[in-house]
C-alpha cells in the first residue's frame, strides 16, 4: 500500500504550481510541508488554503471536519530542512532553471532519509539531467502536474534510465491517491507528452503573431472556436506564466545553441516588463480590473 510507503510529502516551491500540489496532497490524506525561500510566497499559499477549504465546505464539496483535518495536515515553512527531513516523497516545483533544480536536489539528498523519493515537477527538463546531483539516482523521476493542479487530472510520470520500477510504481500510486490520472512515459523525451502538443500550437501562434498575421486575441478565438480548445495559446501562457515560457525557451536555447529555440520577441518583451500573466495582473490580457471587482 502506498500509504505505508508515503505518509509525508514535501513540496519545494510555494508558487503558482507548488501550493496547489501541496493542498491537493493534503486533501488526499498525506501530511504535507510546503517550503519556499520567499516568505511572501508562503504567506500567499497559506492564505489560499485558508480561503479555498471553507469555500469547498460552503459549496458542499467538503465536510467541515475534512476541511479541518486537511488544514491540520498542511504546513508551510521557509526552512527546507524542517520541511524535508522526514519526507517520504519530495515534489520539487521551483523555477524552470536546470542549475537551480540541481542545487535543490543536492540539498534534498543531504537532508532527506535514504528511502525518500525525489520527484521534479519540471515542465520540460528530464530527471536524468538532475539525478546525478544526488546519491539516489534510482529514486529520482519526473512527476509533472498541470495548472491548476487542484483541478487538472493528468499527471505525467517519466521513467528515466536511472529510475527504478519501484520508484515509478510508488509515484503513480501517489498520483492516483491524489485523485489524479497518471500516465507513464517509459522513456525520457523533451517536453514529455502534453507539452509537445501544446508547444507546437504555442510556437506557431507566436510565429503568426510576431509576423503580424493576426492579433493574439484573434489567434486565441481561432483555436477555441475552430479547434475546440478550452482556451487559446496566449490565454494559456497567461495562466501558466509568461516567465515560465521565457525560462523554458532560454533553457532549451542554452542546451542546444540553436537560435530557433530563443524565446519569441513578444515573450522577451513581456518578460522584461514583468507582464507575466495572471500572477502579475497583466500578460497578453489585463486581469487587474476584473480581479479588483
Amino acid at each position: 500500500m502506498v500509504k505505508d510507503r508515503v505518509q509525508k510529502i514535501c513540496v519545494v516551491g510555494a508558487g503558482n504550481m507548488g501550493h496547489q500540489i501541496a493542498l491537493a496532497a493534503a486533501l488526499a490524506g498525506f501530511r504535507v510541508s510546503c517550503t519556499d525561500l520567499s516568505q511572501e510566497a508562503l504567506d500567499k499559499a497559506a492564505g489560499f488554503a485558508r480561503t479555498y477549504l471553507p469555500e469547498r465546505v460552503a459549496k458542499g464539496k467538503l465536510s467541515p471536519e475534512a476541511a479541518r483535518e486537511t488544514q491540520d495536515r498542511l504546513s508551510f515553512t521557509a526552512d527546507l530542512r524542517e520541511g524535508a527531513r522526514d519526507a517520504d516523497l519530495v515534489i520539487e516545483a521551483v523555477v524552470e532553471k536546470l542549475a537551480v533544480k540541481r542545487q535543490v536536489f543536492a540539498q534534498l539528498d543531504e537532508i532527506c532519509p535514504p528511502h525518500t523519493i525525489l520527484a521534479t515537477n519540471s515542465s520540460y527538463i528530464v530527471s536524468s539531467k538532475i539525478a546525478d546531483a544526488t546519491r539516489r539516482q534510482a529514486q529520482v523521476c519526473n512527476m509533472h502536474f498541470f495548472v491548476p493542479a487542484l483541478v487538472m487530472k493528468l499527471v505525467e510520470v517519466v521513467k528515466g534510465p536511472h529510475t527504478s520500477q519501484e520508484t515509478v510504481e510508488t509515484v503513480m500510486q501517489v498520483a492516483e491517491q491524489m485523485g489524479k490520472i497518471p500516465v507513464l512515459l517509459q522513456k525520457e523525451i523533451y517536453g514529455f507528452l502534453v507539452n509537445r502538443f501544446v508547444a507546437a500550437i504555442k510556437n506557431e501562434a507566436l510565429y503568426l503573431h510576431d509576423l503580424g498575421i493576426a492579433s493574439y486575441e484573434d489567434i486565441d478565438k481561432a483555436v477555441v472556436h475552430a479547434l475546440g480548445h478550452p482556451m487559446g495559446p496566449f490565454k494559456l501562457m497567461d495562466l501558466t506564466g509568461i516567465d515560465l515560457t521565457y525560462h523554458v525557451a532560454m533553457e532549451r536555447y542554452r542546451e542546444t545553441g540553436d537560435p530557433k529555440h530563443k524565446p519569441s520577441p513578444v515573450i522577451v518583451e513581456k518578460y522584461v516588463k514583468k507582464e507575466w500573466g495572471r500572477k502579475t495582473g497583466k500578460g497578453f490580457y489585463d486581469y487587474r480590473e476584473r480581479d479588483s471587482k
